[in-house]
């Protein structure tokens, strides 16, 4: 079978290296468990798709590392890399595949595209794709967007992940901060608040709005628990009961000792760390919200 620039074929997987080009870095153990399962019970459902390997052409380093490992190889992968490695991992020694002539400057866009469709890359591996492509073609990110069908603004927020420092990088490849969290980061401008606040969010589950509230408020360090007493008003029981609240919901916590009566006060930035506090005071008032 056969349609214009391509042909269809049963390969044997051997035969396959993966697209020297994948922007995508991190594959899921157990959803490549669970597809090999799948491919084990009803074969693979959607051929991938493979380019023959021409080394009359210039290769890359990186096509010839791939070529050591596997020298029988007679195809590269274009689209299809996650339904190649089940099929290995579920035993098969032959996929279905849609084989067709693909230039190399090809190769990295029609990957991103196949990625971006089924939402399988990670925000930095997105990033990184797009400023490879733009090296590539040498193009803006208007021309770029173009290309890609992506709109230009969406690109360009993109692009910015990679100003995080690289321990936030690895937070958000890792998929621990979201794209919203590093966006609200990158309106900081020392990486080393951005480090300390990337922290605050993965050790206190902040929400995106109150990250970008505590960027806001500059408060992007966890405040310091210091008890505060004014001379001769704070009692020893109102200080250890300072030191056990702030240690208890992370925040600062001052009381007022009076002769009639006093006050203690639990502080807290914006809504969602209201909500965060509302969890562990009270929280049936939280039900309903």
């Amino acid at each position: 079978m056969s349609v214009p620039g391509a042909t269809f074929a049963e390969i044997p997987t051997s035969w396959i290296i993966p697209n020297h080009r994948q922007p995508r870095e991190v594959f899921d153990e157990d959803d490549l468990a669970e597809l090999a399962a799948s491919v084990r019970e009803v074969g693979v459902l959607q051929p991938v798709v493979v380019r023959p390997i021409d080394l009359l052409d210039d290769p890359e380093p990186a096509l010839l590392a791939l070529l050591e490992d596997r020298p029988e190889a007679r195809y590269e992968l274009i689209m299809g890399e996650r339904r190649l490695r089940a099929s290995e991992l579920a035993g098969l020694e032959q996929v279905p595949a849609i084989v067709r002539r693909t230039e190399d400057s090809d190769l990295l866009r029609d990957a991103l595209l196949e990625n971006l469709h089924r939402a399988q890359l990670n925000p930095l591996e997105e990033a990184s794709a797009y400023q490879q492509l733009m090296v590539d073609f040498g193009a803006t990110q208007e021309e770029l967007a173009r290309r890609i069908a992506r709109s230009r603004p969406q690109i360009a927020n993109t692009l910015r992940l990679l100003r995080l420092p690289p321990a936030v990088q690895r937070k958000v490849a890792a998929g621990v901060i979201s794209a919203g969290h590093a966006r609200a980061l990158l309106s900081l401008e020392d990486p080393e608040e951005m480090d300390h606040l990337a922290e605050r969010i993965v050790s206190e589950g902040l929400s995106v709005r109150t990250t970008e509230e505590l960027v806001r408020l500059g408060q992007t360090r966890r405040p310091k628990v210091v008890p505060t007493r004014r001379s001769g008003t704070v009692s020893p029981l109102g200080e250890r009961l300072i030191s056990r609240l702030s240690e208890a919901y992370d925040t600062r916590v001052t009381i007022t000792e009076g002769r009639r009566k006093g006050k203690i006060v639990i502080e807290f930035a914006g809504s969602e760390d209201l909500e965060r506090l509302a969890q562990l005071i009270a929280p049936d008032t939280t039900k309903g919200v």
